[in-house]
């Protein structure tokens, strides 16, 4: 879910806004099948291009990091340049990081370039409300807003088979390279047709806040960069300072943020948001649930791929039932289910999402270390189920307190959010497996896997314990809406 600054549509209807469109579509479901296509090939690069087995980690993070943290700051680029713009450079960017990505003949390097990817998302994504708000008007213009959830849920629930798919495939010998050059024939489609776009400015330009940006940017790397690899049992007095010197510039980035509105200056984030109870308590949810999610996938595929050595499309489509779950329970809570039931629906699917990581943890404990458990599709289905059912209740009830001024911040800061969650979820749960699987074979493999899994379990429960702090018990009940 994105959204900006709302802005006066067109009058007249625009011509070409169906083909603009699908390339807004595709570009923003490009980006978003990268941050999860490469989880289910990585293990593949790992044995390739070698290193430490902590790169394993490093090949997502690397892409939801910067993602994260210049997400906002690409809004606000297009705000000041032109979205029309900043949509065609980004695309540009993500297209010849993704070739330079699929080339790379060094771990180096790809984590290098998996950066830039990422910096290229996080200008890509925030063009796309804009523009569509730019070209549709009346009735038209809620189709085509609409048509994002549903093409951003395909492309999430998608990319890890998809990863699997073309790795095994294999095409010319191209191996784990594929899951990357897919995105250059995309972004040549793209393009094609961003001409068709029309330019469109924010009608009162911000200021770029960059000290702002670096200070988050620090910040966020000195928290995630100790976490990757590290014995979270036994972490080095380093580790610790570089924790504790991150949070201190998070804390300096706040205070930032209040001096530049109380300066009357743009700041990244409005600092009105926290002024609403449940909006800080929306984003340790958002935080700690996200990194349930991607960082669930990451221990599954590792612990098949390294502990049972199974090939990558048998990974990948060990995923499939959750992708399956997570869009159908999407698609029926957002069209009908939140209507009726509300903020329920976030306690249903946390419910529903804990039912299953139990049920994977029962499958794992009674698994043969060195057999493929085929019970746990049927776990991971009920997990994706749970997915489904809270992910858009938390986004609708997250943004429905706010006012029509604050909906582009609190919007942008969520998606940031949730990308920081992923970040962390890859960092600290790929690090619980990886610390306790050691070089211990399967057995140990599968004993790592239900430790990481119970660490996901107590993320749920603080998901379930924040999400109920965002409910506004003071607000009147609307009738059938569950509030």
């Amino acid at each position: 879910m994105t959204a900006e600054r709302v802005l006066t549509p067109t009058p007249t209807a625009y011509r070409w806004r169906w083909l603009a469109l699908t390339a807004l579509l595709l570009g923003e479901a490009m980006n978003l099948l990268d941050a999860t296509i490469v989880q289910v090939a990585a293990p593949k690069i790992h044995a390739d291009l070698g290193g430490s087995v902590s790169d394993i980690q490093w090949f997502t993070t690397a892409y939801t990091l910067p993602f994260a943290v210049l997400l906002i700051t690409g809004g606000r680029l297009g705000d000041i340049a032109g979205r029309k713009r900043l949509f065609v450079i980004g695309v540009t960017g993500f297209m010849v990081a993704s070739a330079a990505c699929a080339a790379a003949p060094t771990v180096g390097l790809l984590i290098a370039f998996r950066v830039v990817q990422g910096a290229a998302a996080a200008v890509i994504i925030p063009q796309t409300i804009g523009l569509i708000k730019t070209m549709f008007a009346g009735p038209e213009m809620s189709k085509a807003l609409g048509s994002i959830g549903p093409v951003m849920g395909l492309a999430a629930v998608c990319g890890p088979v998809l990863g699997g798919v073309l790795t095994h495939a294999d095409l010319l010998g191209s191996s784990w390279r594929a899951a990357f050059l897919v995105n250059v024939p995309v972004s040549l489609v793209v393009l094609a047709i961003s001409p068709r776009l029309m330019e469109n400015h924010a009608p009162k330009r911000p200021t770029l806040d960059l000290p702002g940006t670096l200070l988050a940017m620090a910040g966020i790397g000195l928290v995630v960069y100790p976490l990757i690899g590290a014995d979270l049992t036994a972490l080095s007095g380093w580790s610790w300072a570089a924790i504790a010197a991150g949070l201190c510039l998070m804390a300096g980035f706040a205070a930032h943020q209040r001096a530049l509105a109380a300066a009357g200056r743009s700041p990244l984030v409005e600092p009105s948001l926290f002024a609403h109870r449940g909006f800080p308590a929306a984003l340790v949810t958002s935080t700690s649930f996200f990194a349930v999610t991607n960082g669930l996938m990451m221990v599954i595929v590792l612990q098949l791929q390294l502990g049972l050595h199974t090939d990558v499309l048998k990974a990948g489509l060990t995923l499939a039932p959750w992708s399956v779950g997570l869009a159908v329970a999407s698609w029926v809570t957002g069209a009908h289910l939140v209507k009726r039931y509300g903020h329920r629906m976030m306690s249903l699917g946390l419910a529903v999402l804990l039912v299953g990581a139990l049920a994977a943890i029962a499958v794992y404990h009674a698994a043969d270390p060195h057999t493929y458990p085929t019970p746990l599709l049927f776990a991971l289905g009920v997990v994706g189920l749970g997915v489904g059912l809270f992910s858009p209740a938390f986004f609708t009830i997250a943004l429905k307190p706010l006012q029509p001024q604050e909906i582009g911040s609190a919007a942008g800061l969520l998606n940031a959010v949730q990308q920081l969650g992923a970040t962390l979820g890859v960092a600290v749960l790929g690090s619980v497996y990886l610390g306790s699987a050691g070089d211990g074979g399967a057995s140990a493999a599968l004993h790592a896997v239900q430790l990481a899994f119970w660490v996901a379990v107590g993320l749920v429960v603080i998901s379930f314990a924040t999400s109920r702090m965002m409910i506004d018990r003071d607000a009147p009940a609307e009738a059938g809406a569950g509030h």
